[in-house]
C-alpha cells in the first residue's frame, strides 16, 4: 500500500477529507490489501463483492458503519485508482430511518445536577444548550465564545464553521470553571500540553453522569444535540432557526425532530377521547 497509500491521501486532503476521514479510509483500504494479501489496484468487482460480504456478513458491520466503509472504497477506486468500474454495480442499503430518543427537560437538569466536578459539567452544559456534536464540544477555545453577543463559534463537520447560542446559565458556569482551571487555549484541554479534550472522554463523562442520574433509556452524549434541537421546537422556535443552528445542510435533516416534538402531538385528541358517543364508564 506504500505508494497507493500516499496518493490516496494527498486526493483526500486535495478533497479537503477531515483528519477522520483519512484515517478511516486509508486503513480501511489497508484491510481491503491485507484481506487479500494483494495490492487494491489488483483486485476486480468480484473481490470486492467477496469482501464487502464478509465484512456484513462475519464483521457485522452497522448500516451506517458499513455504508462509511462502501464510500471509502469507492474513493479509493474512483478517485486514487481511476478504475470507476470496479465499483460501479456495488449500491449501498438503505439508511435505517430511526427516531432518536429524546430526553425530557427534567432528565437534562439530573444529568448536571448529579456531575458535580466543575470542568465535567462545563462540557455537558454547552454540548446540550448549544447543540452540539461531541467533536465539536471537544475542539472548543476560548475564543469561540463570545460573551458580548451570546453566540459560540463552532468548527462544524465537513469544516464548515457555524454560530450557535451561549446559555446565559452556561456562561456563568464556564465562568466559574475558567476561573478554577484557568485553560489557555483549548476551552476544555487535554492530558497532554497543549492538546484539546478527546471525544472519548466527554463520553464516559456523559455514561457516568447517566448512571448516576438513573437514566436507563438507550442514550448518548449525541442525545444532548438531539433534544436541545426539539426542546427548541416544542418552545416555539422555527424549524429554520433550528436547522441554522445545528448547521444541517438541508432542511429536511432538521424535520425529523418535528416527529419526537410533543408541540403538535399536544393539539391532537385521540378519536376514544372524542365523546362523539357516550361511553358508559365500566
Amino acid at each position: 500500500m506504500g505508494k497507493l497509500r500516499d496518493q490516496m491521501l494527498m486526493d483526500l486532503q486535495l478533497r479537503g477529507a477531515t483528519q477522520r476521514t483519512q484515517e478511516i479510509y486509508l486503513r480501511e483500504a489497508g484491510n481491503l490489501a491485507k484481506y487479500f494479501n494483494r495490492s487494491p489496484a489488483e483486485l476486480g468487482e468480484d473481490e470486492l463483492k467477496e469482501y464487502l460480504l464478509y465484512l456484513i456478513n462475519e464483521r457485522h458491520l452497522s448500516t451506517g458503519t458499513y455504508r462509511f466503509y462502501v464510500a471509502a472504497l469507492k474513493f479509493l477506486y474512483r478517485t486514487t485508482l481511476k478504475r470507476e468500474w470496479v465499483v460501479e454495480n456495488i449500491k449501498c442499503p438503505k439508511r435505517n430511518k430511526k427516531l432518536p430518543v429524546v430526553l425530557d427537560i427534567s432528565e437534562v437538569e439530573a444529568l448536571f445536577s448529579v456531575t458535580k466536578n466543575l470542568k465535567h459539567k462545563a462540557m455537558l452544559m454547552i454540548t446540550y444548550s448549544s447543540g452540539l456534536r461531541v467533536s465539536e464540544a471537544a475542539k472548543l477555545k476560548l475564543t469561540d465564545i463570545d460573551s458580548t453577543r451570546m453566540t459560540v463559534r463552532i468548527m462544524g463537520k465537513g469544516g464548515k464553521d457555524r454560530y450557535s447560542i451561549l446559555s446565559q446559565t452556561a456562561l456563568e458556569h464556564l465562568r466559574h470553571y475558567w476561573r478554577k482551571y484557568h485553560p489557555e487555549e483549548w476551552l476544555f484541554e487535554g492530558q497532554k500540553k497543549d492538546t484539546h479534550i478527546t471525544t472519548n472522554t466527554i463520553q464516559t463523562i456523559f455514561y457516568a453522569a447517566k448512571k448516576r442520574a438513573r437514566i436507563t433509556r438507550p442514550v448518548s452524549i449525541h442525545t444532548l444535540r438531539h433534544s436541545f434541537a426539539t426542546h427548541l421546537i416544542e418552545a416555539g422556535t422555527s424549524l429554520h432557526h433550528v436547522q441554522l443552528l445545528l448547521g444541517h445542510r438541508s432542511p429536511t435533516t432538521t424535520t425529523v425532530y418535528l416527529h419526537v416534538s410533543r408541540l403538535n402531538l399536544a393539539q391532537v385528541t385521540s378519536p376514544l377521547d372524542k365523546k362523539v358517543k357516550k361511553i358508559r364508564k365500566p
